[in-house]
């Protein structure tokens, strides 16, 4: 599709005549040869333009020097299309050729090479052209189809000696066709004197009779006409007089002693019949004796003059035998005239590609044309067609089918599979598909022009046989159908042995190549400007399997590229192909004989010129079968019409509505299946446009007709919308509540496509006219439309598909476009969040730091926004960005409100989780004081008593051995005093000793002795031994109260920071009254149950039995930080360094520099240890498959999982508490990836150096900026410490009061106190000793990465289906639109059973909804098919019709039916049958 190809022109600049012309040609427009060229000296001015009247005068004027341009310097047209013919490829001549027989031209038959006068006979280009005629004789009329090539017709040769006055090729047209100049004369537009190409070319037509009295012949003949002067091209005059049934010469008056008079004469004694026409006579028709004429031109009624050649003509074939085929002439040559080039002889890729073609044609023969397909196509035939009929079987359920009998279906299915597996591939076929394997391109295209060339000509007389028969019209429908074998069959039965190979996942015995790559193969044939099937108009189904895996190879080949989506739609035989193939210059079927069955589409390519003014890469275009098809009697048209109307519409981004004429009842028809079909795209949020072209509409330029046609079409749209309305249950009154229509605009009106009666009439200019105004209007639409990815389409495709198998299209309909689209906005929402997240995270840890510090007192939320405020401008552009220029932009504009307002909700929740977390903090930082303060009194105590011991000592001559058990002497004393005085805060807790207590003091009524540690509510299959129903057995709110319990009972306990603050038994209390209080305000609603006093009871010990190891954890790492005797320990090391250096005199400035160091190695670590950790949740966040993904991918990974560890347990908790399930996954994912990526080389301990070096690098500058501040402010050590202290006080938890024991007498050497730190800060043991188990370890649980992940992970939507209990797999939470999962399970595994049995269902919620079934709730039946009237959850859930074998959840019971049973108590029958 270029540029210039919108242009409609009749004249044109010089450089643009083979362009227009080539463009106009394809087009059909046989106004193509009388191109002007623009010429702005065509007159030539006045040569004193200010002369005034008086002054002119006639003769001066007239007779002026200077001349206008002469004809000789215009160019011939013939010229320009013998240039564009020599220069043309082979396949360019052939088309070019084909186009120039459609528009009723003469052809090229011989050829001179305009610079070696080498004659060239074209017979290539003629392979694709068929004539039709008809001729009656007495008893009945006969109408033939055949291709010209071997068609056997008489030939009449004309051909002239000299210069004659009247024109040779305008004499032959008035003989056969005198409306039209098949032959180009010199009186036709833009003919001129100079004429460089044309001497020496024959060019040949043929007249085709239509069976009328008003034939001018009674029989098909070829005419030939060889141009120029015949004395100057002998050998063509030579070969057509030969070949020449009849010869008719034009002379003027010659004498004996003319140049040619001797072949005048040779002629003429002949016996073959000649006619002469002489210019310079006026005689009438005489003859001079048998088959001799001569007649005379000049001065006479020139329909006199063609009366009487007529007749002659005819009384010379009358008596002739002779005849002539076309492609005979090459053996002629071969034979007679070796000099003579045929050019499919010449070029070895033509040779090469027919003696293959011919070759696989061999192959055919002896077989009867009928049976042909049943023989080499088997996989198409019988078994396609029942794989289609049972796969719609399977998705338009009768009822009650049990998940037995759509298994049994399956297995149909497969054996139907199996069975076209096993069929043989037909060495036809293989020799095919060897064939399209070929490396060799121009061979390969030159071989499927050249079987599709021969197929046609096999079976053309057949079916021409056929379509004359009258009767048994039932037996002639089914053998057409069979008899009818074209390329489009063979690409079907690679289709359907690519599908038969998938479905088993192996390759075919006797397949030339893996079964893989023929996807390929058809991709590779799409791309050269084959169509591809899209539905199999004879199965009425899509091979989706197929389609789809071509579609996928095309977007390999060509990458993801937009296509602008066009399809037709319209009655049989209403010109739809013809239109398509004139507006792209298209090949698609366009005879009566081969109609379009099912659809086709093809690419047309969009040139870069055009790409700036579309937004896509290709025009995809969809040619479909006529609605209300004749050969389809007897079979369910109606519903057919409905499924291709439904699918070719939901496909195209515009629908031309092809209407023949204007018959009321035909466009009532057809209006009616339209507008239904655009009701439904409407109805599942898809946005197609339409065009309604009306053909063959006489009195085009009627303006008044035309209003009152566009009048009457409104009105009958309106009607259909009514009567669609009722059928889809639709509130529209008018076609444009429906879709955006403009009856002005879009109603376009086509003249008649001849002009005058075929056979002989040629297409009509002013229907290329409208075709180029509609293709201009067509693309000025398109400007405006984004298309679709290809891969979209793909998917399209499928959707559209799968839903129409299903009786309620809309209700089954799945737009993956929509879903493609919102999964990627699912995708940069989570980056979104995540950035705000992350940033906040960091916030967050520098406040921590802060406010340990006592640096920080207050934290508001004003402060943590001024803080994000960066990142949220940068989130905010990010999506801003992603809304305007994404692929999908036009699809997602329709959430960015809601997504907006989502991300600033989720920006307030996290400032307001920040501060409550921040204050909780400084509460907690109040409520440790003491603890702090012990800690630090022990140990500046330990530091004082060191020292004494080591001035003690000094001065006594030991070794070092005896000094060290003096050291540990006094060390073991003080740890022992240190234990007799610490807090009961660091003993041992006992939570179920706490929780017992509790309960029984204050819920007297609850049993509490009848607990055992083996009751856990989380894993109960059902709660009938804890709750009492009233009416209907529905636990699905119960497990949502369960689960929603725990969820708040967890973030209470990570509320607590007991890691920091400890454990206290008013905890548990606190969490056993939170748990009564939603219970009792549960149970207070209008519920069908009630909870029986074990509920509360068994529902507290199983959320303390599951929050006991957080407690035990938690406290363990609060005792480790501040148990004082354990603290003191970990500090022996330090102090007896610090011991040994007063032994050895060293100064208190040195001394207390290694205290300074010694007391930093503890923050350092713990914040190295914290950022690596925050460090590694981002990059697990990034580059970690199995979390980096939306949360529907995420659900994939972990089913996986599931399978791979094959543990019952994991499965009911997956089913029951599914986040639960996530965040054990995602523990267990993240522990993988810090194992997998701990060593040097790879992540975490590179980050933990990285950040200890970087600390490391922060407390020397501190240092030595204290330093400088003290010598520029004369101050003391005391100012030094507090400035070193600031530096540090957001990066480490490390403040004065650290020291506030530590005596600093004699502390006066600042510089050599910066020295000591430089020297004595070795950091380098941090993480040397550590493994990836213990690094986790050593985090506070709300600092680990799995603790971070799962909070920003499970964020997401929990709403669990209320059929089979799976969670919405959404991203976000109270997000737009209903909930989905992309895999439904058994809804016997949420509790379900058949009503009145103790048997599990047995059925899939996503197979049921498509059935007659109902369920019951509050006692009320509701069917399936409308559970969202049901209302509550159910209005709230979109669950698509889903007839696949379920194969996960079908294992899933296999594999643990005995679990399953002890579970459940009781499968049932069903289940054993189902999945045994």
């Amino acid at each position: 599709l270029t540029k210039h190809s919108l242009s409609s022109h009749e004249s044109c600049a010089e450089e643009d005549l083979i362009q227009t012309f080539l463009q106009k040609l394809l087009m059909m427009n046989y106004r193509a040869r009388y191109l002007m060229i623009n010429n702005e000296q065509d007159f030539t001015q006045q040569r004193n333009n200010d002369s005034s009247e008086d002054e002119s005068d006639f003769f001066n004027d007239m007779s002026s020097p200077y001349k206008a341009t002469s004809e000789s310097d215009t160019i011939h047209p013939m010229d320009v299309q013998m240039a564009v013919f020599h220069c043309a490829d082979s396949f360019l001549k052939q088309l070019m050729v084909t186009k120039l027989s459609q528009c009723q031209y003469a052809l090229p038959l011989l050829v001179p090479d305009p610079f070696t006068q080498e004659i060239e006979f074209p017979l290539w280009t003629f392979r694709q052209i068929n004539k039709s005629w008809k001729m009656k004789d007495a008893k009945n009329e006969i109408s033939q189809i055949q291709p010209v090539w071997k068609a056997e017709t008489p030939m009449v040769s004309f051909f002239k000696f000299g210069s004659v006055s009247s024109s040779k090729s305008q004499l032959m047209n008035n003989l056969i066709n005198d409306k039209h100049n098949t032959f180009f004369h010199r009186h036709c537009p833009g003919s001129s004197k100079t004429r460089l190409l044309m001497d020496g070319v024959v060019e040949i037509a043929w007249y085709c009779p239509s069976g009328k009295d008003t034939d001018k012949f009674n029989q098909c003949i070829a005419f030939c006409n060889l141009h120029g002067d015949a004395g100057d091209s002998e050998k063509q005059l030579q070969i057509l007089t030969e070949m020449a049934s009849v010869n008719v010469v034009v002379l003027p008056q010659l004498g004996k002693n003319d140049r040619c008079a001797e072949q005048i004469q040779n002629l003429y004694k002949d016996r073959k019949p000649l006619i002469c026409l002489f210019t310079d006579d006026e005689f009438t028709a005489t003859k001079t004796k048998k088959g001799k004429y001569k007649i005379g031109l000049k001065d006479r009624n020139q329909s006199n003059v063609y009366v009487e050649l007529r007749r002659a003509i005819n009384d010379c074939l009358s008596g002739s035998r002779s005849s002539f085929i076309l492609e005979d002439m090459s053996e002629y040559f071969k034979q007679h005239c070796p000099n003579i080039r045929v050019d499919e002889k010449y070029d070895d890729d033509c040779k090469r590609g027919k003696e293959a073609a011919q070759q696989m044609m061999s192959l055919l023969e002896k077989k009867k044309l009928t049976e042909m397909k049943e023989s080499f196509l088997p996989c198409q035939g019988k078994l396609w067609h029942q794989w289609c009929e049972k796969n719609k079987e399977l998705h338009r359920s009768q009822g009650n089918e049990t998940e037995i009998e759509i298994s049994g279906i399956h297995s149909e299915m497969k054996k139907i599979r199996d069975e076209q597996y096993n069929c043989n591939i037909s060495e036809f076929m293989k020799f095919f598909i060897e064939e399209i394997n070929s490396k060799d391109a121009n061979k390969k295209n030159y071989f499927l022009k050249w079987i599709r060339i021969l197929l046609d000509e096999y079976t053309s007389d057949y079916l021409s046989h056929l379509t004359n028969e009258h009767a048994e019209l039932d037996r002639i429908s089914r053998e057409l159908q069979a008899a009818t074998f074209g390329l489009e069959h063979i690409l079907r039965e690679i289709g359907q042995i690519y599908e038969s190979c998938k479905s088993l996942n192996k390759n075919k015995e006797g397949l030339p190549c893996d079964f893989s790559s023929l996807p390929s193969l058809a991709a590779e044939m799409m791309i050269s400007g084959f169509p591809l099937e899209l539905m199999d108009g004879d199965a009425a189904h899509v091979p989706v399997v197929w389609v789809t895996a071509v579609l996928h190879e095309l977007i390999q080949k060509l990458g993801d590229k937009r296509v602008f989506v066009l399809s037709v739609l319209g009655i049989q035989s209403s010109g739809k192909s013809t239109m398509l193939n004139a507006m792209f210059g298209l090949q698609f079927a366009v005879s009566a004989g081969r109609c379009t069955r099912g659809a086709f589409m093809q690419l047309v390519r969009v040139s870069e010129e055009m790409k700036k003014q579309l937004k896509f890469d290709y025009i995809l275009i969809v040619d479909t079968e006529g609605l209300r098809a004749l050969e389809l009697s007897g079979r369910s048209t109606r519903h057919q019409d409905n499924e291709l109307a439904t699918f070719v519409v939901g496909l195209g981004n515009l629908t031309l509505i092809n209407i023949l004429g204007e018959n009321p009842s035909e466009l009532q028809d057809i209006l009616q299946i339209v507008v239904q079909a655009f009701m439904r795209m409407k109805k599942v949020r898809l946005n197609p446009s339409c065009m309604f072209v009306h053909q063959n509409v006489s009195e085009v330029t009627a303006g008044e007709k035309n209003m009152e046609g566009r009048r009457r079409l409104q009105q009958t749209l309106d009607e259909m919308t009514k009567l669609a309305a009722k059928d889809e249950v639709y509130d529209a009154e008018c076609f444009n509540d429906v879709i955006t229509f403009d009856i002005q605009k879009d109603v376009k009106y086509f003249a008649q496509l001849w002009e005058g009666s075929p056979p002989m009439a040629p297409s009509n200019p002013d229907y290329y006219e409208n075709v180029q105004d509609l293709k201009k209007y067509i693309l000025s639409h398109a400007s405006k439309s984004d298309g679709m990815m290809s891969i979209d389409l793909k998917y399209r495709i499928k959707d559209l598909w799968e839903a129409l198998l299903n009786e309620k299209f809309v209700f089954s309909f799945k737009n993956s476009l929509e879903i493609s689209a919102y999964r990627k906005l699912e995708t940069e929402y989570s980056k979104w969040s995540w950035s705000l997240r992350s940033a906040m995270l960091e916030i967050e840890n520098k406040l921590h730091i802060t406010i340990k510090n006592e640096v920080t007192n207050k934290v508001e939320e004003t402060d943590l926004q001024t803080e994000l405020n960066k990142t949220s401008e940068e989130v905010k552009k990010s999506m801003s960005e992603f809304f305007k220029t994404d692929t999908y932009a036009a699809v997602l504009i329709q959430w960015k409100a809601h997504f907006d307002f989502k991300i600033t909700e989720l920006q307030e929740n996290i400032v307001r989780e920040t501060k409550q977390k921040l204050n909780e903090i400084l509460k907690q930082r109040d409520t440790v004081k003491e603890i702090d303060a012990q800690k630090t009194r022990h140990i500046n105590t330990l530091f004082n008593k060191s020292k004494e011991l080591a001035f003690k000592l000094k001065d006594k001559a030991k070794d070092e051995e005896t000094l060290k058990k003096e050291f540990d002497l006094f060390w073991e004393q003080s740890v022992k005093k240190i234990n007799t005085d610490k807090q009961t805060s660091t003993r041992e807790i006992d939570i179920f000793g706490d929780m017992k207590r509790f309960l029984s003091n204050n819920y007297k009524s609850v049993p509490v002795d009848a607990w055992t540690e083996s009751m856990d509510i989380f894993s109960l299959p059902n709660y009938s031994d804890y709750v009492q129903f009233k009416k209907s057995k529905d636990e699905t709110q119960i497990r949502t109260l369960v689960s929603d319990i725990a969820r708040q009972a967890d973030n209470m306990i990570m509320s607590y920071n007991i890691a920091t603050v400890g454990y206290n038994k008013t905890y548990i209390q606190q969490i056993t009254d939170c748990i009564m209080g939603r219970v009792t305000e549960h149970q207070d609603k209008p519920v069908k149950y009630v909870f029986k006093n074990d509920f509360f009871m068994v529902l507290v010990y199983s959320i303390c039995k599951r929050a006991n190891k957080t407690f035990t954890d938690q406290h363990r790492l609060f005792k480790e930080a501040n148990d004082p005797a354990i603290y003191v320990r970990k500090k022996r090391e330090e102090y007896y360094s610090i011991f040994t250096k007063h032994l050895n005199g060293a100064t208190s400035t040195a001394i207390f520099g290694e205290i300074i160091c010694q007391k930093l190695k503890e923050p350092v670590e713990q914040s190295v240890y914290k950022n690596t950790a925050r460090n590694l949740t981002g990059e697990i966040r990034k580059n970690c498959p199995l979390l980096k993904e939306k949360r529907s991918e995420l659900e994939k990974h972990i089913l996986k999982y599931l399978a791979e560890h094959e543990d019952f347990s994991s499965y009911m908790n997956y089913i029951h508490n599914p986040r639960d399930l996530f965040k054990s996954f995602i523990s267990v994912v993240v522990s993988q990836y810090i194992t997998d990526n701990f060593s040097e080389n790879l992540s975490v301990l590179p980050k933990i150096k990285e950040n200890t070096a970087l600390l490391q690098k922060k407390i020397i500058e501190a240092a030595h900026e204290a330093t400088e501040h003290v010598q520029v402010n004369s101050g003391d050590v005391n100012l030094w410490l507090k400035r070193f202290t600031e530096q540090l006080s957001d990066v480490l938890i490390f403040s004065v009061k650290d020291l506030s024991g530590v005596s600093r007498d004699g502390v006066d050497d600042l510089n050599l106190l910066e020295e000591v730190i430089k020297k004595e800060l070795n950091l380098s043991d941090i993480g040397r000793e550590i493994s990836a188990d213990t690094f986790v370890q050593k985090l506070n649980p709300m600092d680990r990465p799995d603790e971070i992940l799962s909070n920003e992970l499970c964020k997401c939507c929990w709403v669990q289906c209320p059929f089979c209990e799976a969670s919405c797999t959404n991203t976000i939470e109270n997000h737009p639109g209903h909930h989905s999962v992309p895999f439904h399970r058994v809804t016997g595994l949420n509790g379900y059973y058949y009503d009145q049995t103790h048997n599990l269902c047995a059925d899939f919620c996503s197979t049921v909804v498509a059935s007659k079934k109902s369920f019951k709730t509050s006692e009320k039946w509701i069917p399936y098919k409308e559970y969202r009237t049901a209302g509550g959850v159910y209005a709230e859930w979109s669950i698509t019709p889903d007839f696949s074998e379920h194969p996960y959840w079908k294992w899933f019971v296999c594999r643990f039916q005995k679990d399953l049973e002890i579970y459940t108590g009781a499968l049932g029958d069903f289940w054993k049958m189902l999945f045994s």
